[in-house]
């Protein structure tokens, strides 16, 4: 059968019509023809299906160009000023950190912009900072107007949410399209109240489906100027990641707590030692129950977010964040902060954004030249940051 090149206008014209001439046939009296037109048809659908799939262009490999030594700077500035400024610096600690991480990651020869103004997060903290403090303020005087006022900062979460989300991804750019975080607040309100409800009432056996939902939510609704994030996300991968989770956290707990008693009845001899050995004990089975816990449920829950989302018309992607890599590399993190008393965080934060770059791929699809800048109004930090002193800021990528 020889195959035709159609539009994809005419190609949907020509399928009705092969379609609409089959349902005429009587294939009792004509079968040889009604088989031509359904091989026609059969043809015409590969056709479509093919020409449907965006072709990939190249795949670019994301690069991070940024190093402990020379961000070690800008930290310690940031960090002294804040101290010194009584934290009013902090503003610009974040405008500084945040550019300096965007303007050193690269995708296809070309770098993350961060666009927002130090006066723009500082005006979001004050007004954060404020809401906590009538929170504060109603608590000490009365417990029912604290409770009050926390019922209804509660009722506002979904709204921060959004306003966070939004800010966070407007201040974003590349190539000098901005990136957009569509604000639905109806649809806010049912994924952060209504599905959390129900994660409860089940007791936490829909917990997984409600971490997918809000995950779905989230993704669903960024977009890169004109093309929206289309996110593909199954429940069961919830599911399994969450178990690993939950069963390496037990067996984490138990063998962590048989060690304790055996070392406990070694130590009977020397009381005084004990209480001490077991506060280390409790720390580290705690701090070992996290780290692996999280490592996997975070691995397997990023991999499968990229490898089943697309940006429609512009890219694919891929990650392949190991599980043992990510358990190893909170674990050193882990050491190193210790060890340093904090001052080798510059590194850590390097090294880390090093480790989840080096294990993402973007498939760059044709027609990504053709995106169109959104736009839509400039956002404002208010949300972010007053979400942020509540701790519902909720972390996009």
């Amino acid at each position: 059968m020889k195959r035709m090149d159609y539009t994809p206008q005419e190609a949907a014209h020509s399928l009705l019509q092969l379609q609409e001439a089959l349902s005429n046939v009587d294939k009792d009296a004509y079968p040889e023809r009604a088989n031509e037109i359904q091989a026609e048809i059969d043809l015409l659908e590969r056709q479509i299906a093919e020409a449907s799939v965006p072709k990939i262009e190249k795949t670019a490999k994301v690069i991070f160009h940024g190093n402990g030594k020379e961000y070690f700077r800008i930290w310690i500035v940031n960090l002294l000023l804040t101290i010194l400024t009584l934290g009013i610096y902090s503003a610009w600690a974040t405008v500084r950190n945040n550019r300096y991480f965007y303007s050193n990651t690269e995708i296809d020869g070309h770098r993350f912009s961060y666009l927002a103004e130090p006066m723009q997060i500082l005006t979001g903290r004050i007004i954060g900072v404020l809401l906590f403090a009538a929170y504060f303020l109603a608590s000490s005087f009365s417990p029912i107007a604290g409770l009050v006022v926390m019922l209804v900062l509660f009722a506002l979460v979904p709204v921060l949410v959004c306003l966070s989300a939004s800010f966070k991804m407007r201040m974003t750019a590349y190539r000098n399209i901005r990136f957009n975080f569509n604000k639905n607040y109806g649809r806010a309100y049912v994924v952060f109240v209504g599905y959390a409800l129900i994660g409860i009432v089940s007791l936490g056996l829909l917990y997984p489906w409600m971490l997918k939902k809000i995950d779905e939510f989230i993704h669903s609704h960024v977009t890169y100027g004109d093309r929206h994030l289309v996110p593909k996300l199954d429940t069961r991968e919830y599911y399994a990641a969450g178990i690993l989770a939950f069963l390496s956290a037990l067996g984490i707990g138990f063998l962590g707590g048989v060690l304790m008693a055996a070392s406990g009845e070694l130590a009977m001899a020397e009381p005084e030692q004990l209480g001490l050995a077991t506060i280390i004990g409790t720390f580290l089975i705690y701090a070992l129950v996290f780290v692996v816990s999280a490592s996997i449920y975070q691995a397997r829950i990023r991999n499968h977010i990229y490898n089943n989302s697309e940006l429609s018309g512009v890219a694919t992607f891929k990650s392949n964040v190991s599980i043992g890599g990510l358990i190893m590399l909170r674990l050193t993190n882990l050491i190193m902060l210790i060890v340093s008393l904090g001052f080798l965080m510059p590194w850590i934060k390097v090294r880390t954004t090093q480790f989840f770059v080096d294990a993402t791929e973007i498939n760059i699809q044709e027609g990504a030249e053709s995106v169109l800048a959104d736009q839509t109004q400039t956002g404002n930090a208010i949300g972010e940051e007053v979400a942020g002193v509540f701790d519902v800021d909720i972390a996009i990528g």
